[in-house]
């Protein structure tokens, strides 16, 4: 992004610290022409609403430039509540659900009474006071209290320091941060876009191997002839089972937690000597392949590799690849693309039979070629997930972004 902002979290807009040369810390309160309050038309009167005056709640307040609510009140609506019809460029701070978030009034509208409006008079510029309360939210939300709801008060706004340039300085400040706003927004979406696309990488480097040309030549073999195929056994229930934990004991719950992985080893339960004396557990083997094989679960494809030896619950298939004839890996990415959805005999109750996943055809090279195919799979998943990382590293800096802007501008320094 042009014109970089360096974020530096230690130096703060404190009230009546230093100021350039022509600003002043003032109160709200007194740089403002008036504060209007919100209210609500009786919503049990049909001839309040489906008018065409804009009715905006906190809910409401989306982008900076609030035009329309969901909901329109007709004239005897306006004038049966408590709320009041402000003009455009009128201040809009939410000050109940939803603290801290503000927009500006893009036509003549009114509101409830989660929002205090702030007509702004000639002292200061709309825009600058926008951006000023945004910069205040954690403040006011840090302020809020009230028993079943919590909110601010407008007394709470009024009271706010702010430092005040000239009115001409505010303006050039507001229309930098527009600048700035809106080249940070341009980052995010494209940042958004990148992310997309590097999410279905995955997905395209699988089917080049298993939807390609190549495949016509493969052999095809039933996974049951080239795998032993397993479940694993009823979770123990009593806590004396997990006491003094030794042996992990991996749950449907443990592939929710990252959905695809070729090396499972943080798992939540362990289990002790005293479960695998009184209970007939199943164990599987490190480089076990694991999904899920009954419920709901069944819908995520997600897949594992055990990294460790385990004991397995019920819920789980388990495929342990021969490796004389198969590679793991290539077993792991084949399964990747297989949606076991199609292999549910009712989705009324969705279950797979371990006989059904057997039957299951997988295509296969040689050994060689396998072998071959899952480093090369390997490197370039790898290089998808890093470029993913990197990408969710770019978010999480523009996420911090707008309030290192904000806090330059109220510092005099942008």
């Amino acid at each position: 992004m042009k014109g970089q902002i360096e974020i530096n979290n230690s130096a703060l807009c404190i009230p009546n610290s230093e100021l350039p040369e022509g600003w002043r810390w003032v109160k709200l309160g007194d740089v403002c022409e008036r504060f209007v309050n919100g209210g609500t038309p009786d919503t049990g009167i049909s001839t309040y609403w489906d008018g065409d005056i804009p009715w905006i709640t906190g809910a409401d307040v989306t982008d900076f430039w609030v035009s329309h609510g969901r909901k329109l009140i007709t004239e005897e609506g306006l004038k049966k509540s408590a709320t009041n019809l402000v003009p455009r460029n009128t201040v809009l701070v939410v000050t109940r659900t939803g603290v801290g978030k503000v927009g500006i009034a893009a036509n003549d509208l009114c509101f409830s009474q989660d929002i205090t409006g702030i007509i702004c008079g000639e002292k200061i510029f709309p825009e600058y006071l926008a951006r000023f309360i945004l910069f205040q939210g954690n403040n006011l939300t840090n302020i809020q209290r009230g028993a079943t709801i919590k909110g601010v008060t407008r007394a709470d706004i009024e009271d706010l320091d702010i430092p005040l340039p000239p009115l001409s300085e505010q303006q050039r400040i507001a229309a930098r941060l527009q600048e700035l706003m809106q080249e940070v927004d341009r980052a995010r979406t494209a940042c958004e876009k990148q992310l997309e696309t590097a999410k279905a990488l995955p997905s395209v480097y699988l089917r080049e191997v298993f939807e390609g040309e190549k495949l016509k030549n493969w052999e095809r073999r039933r996974l049951g002839e080239v795998c032993e195929i397993f479940s694993g056994s009823s979770a123990p229930q009593e806590k004396k089972y997990f006491e003094n934990e030794k042996y992990p004991f991996v749950r449907v719950q443990d592939l929710g937690k990252y959905g695809r992985t070729i090396n499972l080893v943080n798992i939540k339960d362990y289990i002790n000597d005293h479960a695998i004396r009184e209970l007939n557990l199943i164990k599987a083997e490190k480089g076990t392949i694991l999904f899920p094989k009954s419920g709901a679960a069944i819908t995520t494809n997600n897949r594992a590799i055990l990294g460790v030896d385990a004991f397995i619950v019920s819920h789980l298939a388990a495929i342990k690849p021969r490796e004389e004839v198969v590679d793991t890996y290539f077993v792991y990415y084949w399964l990747c693309l297989t949606d076991m959805v199609h292999y549910m005999e009712n989705p009324g109750y969705p279950s797979l039979k371990l006989s059904t996943i057997s039957k299951i055809d997988i295509p296969l090279p040689s050994l060689s070629e396998q072998n071959r195919i899952t480093t090369e799979l390997k490197k370039k998943l790898a290089e998808a997930e890093n470029l993913q990382s990197a990408i969710k590293n770019q978010q999480s800096a523009l996420k911090d972004l707008p309030q290192a802007i904000l806090r330059k501008a109220f510092r005099g320094e942008l």
